[in-house]
């Protein structure tokens, strides 16, 4: 027997609320990830739980710089490095200093589902590259995974590297009071332009060579403000380093000549009536010789 329709409208459940979201649930069985409600529900910037949910959505080895969480989100640097502050103060982002056995340090970024969850323990072992046909140093490339400046690897089980002590960072206090005034008045052009402290104090010796080589604060705040990218794939420290290194020096100009020495005037050749011999004089007459043999004469007549 068939079963019996009805055309009459369904009642609303009596336990759907009145005001507020509605959930509209689908179950999902691929391209989906899993947020603990603490992150998601997480008091505070909006900025920091998509960034966190982003970073969660991608997949191991995925690189999570400051430049690459810019080219997806709209916001700038700033937020973006302040998000990622917010998230390791909460213990969901950790970042560690590791060395491998080729001597390189290298910042690996790790995120915990969890804060305060202790993970696997050892940082996973990268997996060694195919050794090429022919037998040639190949130089690891640093691979540069957070905001910080430095550049990190991990060491291989049971080897150990010596600790290279870091040359100190060059101090603000030392360098150039006109090269830094120079440096910091770059924002005022281009408000993407801020240097920190030790950036401005790594900056300065180079502004201060083209300083002292003639050129003016005005020509060299053009040179770096010119023609500036639509978006830094770095900071801007690194693009005004590259342009004061790549961009040669004015030539300095040439000393002056020292004064001109005038020199007495030539007298012109002239032909002895008694010998015939050339030689300079202001007029015609007798050369040296001649002149010396007639004054004998007359003496000798004298005589």
């Amino acid at each position: 027997m068939a079963d019996s329709q009805s055309n009459a409208r369904l009642r609303a459940g009596a336990g759907a609320p009145t005001s507020g979201v509605i959930h509209v649930r689908t179950r999902l069985t691929a391209d989906f990830t899993v947020v603990s409600n603490a992150l998601a529900q997480r008091r505070g910037s909006a900025v920091t739980v998509g960034v966190a949910v982003y970073i969660l959505s991608l997949p191991t080895g995925a690189p999570v710089t400051i430049a690459a969480l810019c080219a997806h989100f709209s916001e700038g640097e700033i937020l973006i490095s302040r998000a990622l502050r917010e998230l390791e103060a909460a213990g969901y982002l950790e970042r560690r200093r590791e060395r491998l056995a080729s001597g390189q340090i290298r910042t690996r970024t790790y995120f915990y589902d969890v804060p305060g969850d202790d993970g696997p323990g050892d940082p996973p072992v990268p997996p060694k590259p195919p050794r090429p046909r022919v037998r040639q140093p190949v130089r690891q490339p640093v691979v540069q995974e957070t905001a910080s400046a430095l550049r990190e690897v991990a060491p291989a089980p049971g080897f150990e590297v010596p600790e290279v002590a870091e040359s100190p960072a060059p101090g603000l206090s030392d360098a150039d009071p006109e090269a830094v005034a120079v440096l910091t008045a770059l924002r005022r052009v281009d408000a993407r332009l801020v240097l920190s402290a030790p950036e401005a104090a790594r900056l300065a010796p180079a502004v201060a060579e083209w300083l002292a080589a003639g050129v003016g604060a005005r020509e060299i705040t053009e040179l770096l403000t010119v023609r500036l990218p639509d978006r830094f794939r770095a900071r801007p420290a690194s693009f005004l380093a590259f342009r004061l290194r790549e961009t040669p020096l004015p030539v300095p100009p040439p000393a002056p000549l020292p004064p001109a020495v005038e020199r007495p005037a030539v007298l012109p050749f002239q032909t002895c009536d008694g010998c015939e011999r050339a030689f300079r004089a202001q007029g015609p007459g007798h050369c040296r010789s001649c002149r010396d043999h007639l004054v004998g004469e007359r003496l000798r007549a004298v005589g």
